[in-house]
């Protein structure tokens, strides 16, 4: 039986409900908990697709966690990215040109939402965008949209070290980013091919004007304004998502929203996306013990921002200071911080449970101001486990072929060193005719230039195999978590920073709320 079945079959709480129907009490306290409604869709893990797992970097202990927390653009709010990108690149480019003086050309430019991935950074100096490995070492860079030769990338970023906290860079970590960059690298390619003669393409204000539009049409409802009349265009309605919710409510965890959206653009999307789902939740409030709007993170968690109470049309009622006492269930917040969070909801450190999307505002400054456990949504899990799928006969070749050079590289060694020692070898001190002592060089100079060709043809393979796989995954960038063997910048942060990670937040309805999500054993390499 399923969650959704066992709430339609369940009769409704028996405690009077407030006229506000988000401070209804909903769902089984924690004394009475329904056994059906914990397990009811628990699923052996190996039953459970690739595409739709949690997957561990840290030991997690979900008996362990009294609070869990959510973002929601991007983590409960799954959106249309096809449509979303077409949207933010019409609004940016009607203020380039309206705004910025840009030439009207510019809005007949083809964007291919496919050049740009996630963990890419933009170097506003010299107009190129580029993708790091975890050691920071710069694998791929294009100019607008040529990509740059060996000797050109290690001449810009192998002969000094790169300092991504510097103004020169621009990380583009969140979906939201990928338009900027696409508009970015596309418009550097048409400036330069209308430049004169000497005159050159000014590179960080172009990048300057496209961030300030964007967000400029993020502030001035231009995007939001045409989300909420069609939503069903730019949203996915997930219809596991109230099940999700209950399931973690039903084995006595507290749920809150904490979002950097403001209280109109929140209620309209949480409505759409939740409202009716379950009969025992009268409106999407109604989930959650407490809702934050407009956290404005990173800040929430490195500044002292005060909490502001709304009422039900987003107006302020007032400051709500810590002398206010608990926050409480069916009010409205903005703003906060979260020393003034955990005091007030009662719960700190470990025991709180924070899910989102962005690597930088919601998993890295969760870790370094709080002891908060998290777990990332990657949207784009699905579509790289795909790929992957598809290519794993190419990926199990290249590990078989490179396995294959490591032993052939062992024997070119052996055989270097084999002939250095027979060319100073004297016939005397072998105790061998010349011409034997000869045969013997040949033989190794044969097979030394026997393994350079085995090596080579080696290379050639494995380095079709490898584009044929990075096609798959990105015709531009191949894999976001990987640069060749090695992790990407961002596959690195996703590592580091989330303890685990999920394609979307309804994966967890596969899963008991009291799992012991256990990491794989980590091994360096002396241990493999």
């Amino acid at each position: 039986m399923s969650i959704g079945e066992t709430l339609h079959r369940r009769e409704a709480p028996s405690t009077t409900p407030s006229s506000d129907p988000a401070s209804a009490a909903v769902g089984p306290p924690a004394s009475e908990v329904d056994p059906l409604a914990l397990v009811g869709s628990v699923l052996r893990v190996a039953d459970i697709p690739q595409q739709r797992r949690i997957f561990c970097n840290r030991n997690l202990r979900m008996d362990e966690i009294d609070l869990v927390g959510f973002d929601m653009d991007y983590t409960l709010a799954i959106y249309n990215q096809r449509q979303i990108e077409t949207l933010s690149v019409e609004c940016t480019l009607e203020k380039l040109v309206g705004k910025r003086g840009y030439p009207d050309e510019i809005l007949r430019l083809d964007y291919d939402p496919t050049f740009a991935l996630r963990g890419l950074v933009i170097d506003r100096q010299q107009g190129n965008m580029f993708k790091m490995d975890r050691f920071g070492h710069v694998d791929r860079v294009y100019h607008g949209r040529r990509k740059l030769e060996k000797e050109q990338r290690r001449e810009l970023y192998r002969l000094q070290r790169i300092r991504l906290s510097s103004a020169r860079y621009a990380a583009i970590d969140t979906l939201f980013a990928l338009p900027e960059a696409v508009m970015f690298t596309r418009i550097v390619d048409f400036l330069e091919q209308r430049r004169g003669p000497g005159e050159k393409v000014p590179f960080e204000k172009l990048w300057q004007d496209i961030r300030d539009c964007i967000d400029e049409a993020h502030r001035d409802e231009s995007m939001k304004r045409v989300i909420k009349a069609h939503l069903d265009q730019y949203l996915e309605r997930d219809p596991e998502l109230g099940a999700t919710l209950h399931k973690f409510r039903s084995a006595g965890k507290r749920l809150f929203l904490l979002t950097n959206s403001y209280w109109d653009y929140t209620n309209h999307v949480m409505s759409w996306l939740l409202d009716g789902q379950l009969p025992a939740y009268p409106s999407w409030r109604s989930y959650f013990d407490t809702v934050v709007v407009g956290a404005q993170k990173p800040a929430f968690f490195t500044e002292k921002r005060p909490f502001i109470e709304l009422d039900a049309d987003g107006r302020e009622r007032g400051p709500s200071p810590p002398e206010d006492g608990p926050l409480q269930r069916g009010r409205i917040y903005q703003g906060g911080n979260i020393g003034e969070f955990e005091e007030r909801v009662c719960a700190a450190g470990d025991s709180v449970l924070y899910i989102g999307d962005h690597i930088y505002g919601d998993m890295l400054r969760a870790k370094k101001a709080s002891v908060w456990r998290t777990a990332m949504v990657v949207q784009e899990l699905e579509q790289e486990i795909e790929a992957g799928q598809r290519m794993a006969p190419q990926l199990a070749r290249i590990e078989e072929l490179e396995r294959r050079r490591v032993r052939l590289d062992s024997e070119l060694i052996y055989q270097q060193q084999l002939s250095k020692s027979l060319q100073r070898l004297e016939p005397a001190e072998a105790n061998l005719p010349e011409a034997t002592l000869e045969a013997a060089r040949c033989e190794v100079r044969d097979q030394i230039e026997h393994l350079r060709t085995a090596l080579r043809e080696l290379a050639r393979e494995i380095n079709a195999l490898e584009t044929e796989v990075d096609r798959t995954y990105n015709p531009w960038w191949g894999a976001l978590f990987k640069v060749g063997v090695e992790n990407s910048r961002f596959g690195e942060q996703v590592e580091d920073y989330a303890c685990v990670y999920t394609s979307r937040v309804s994966n967890f309805v596969n899963y008991s709320p009291l799992r012991y999500f256990r990491s794989p054993r980590d091994h360096m390499p002396h241990e493999l």
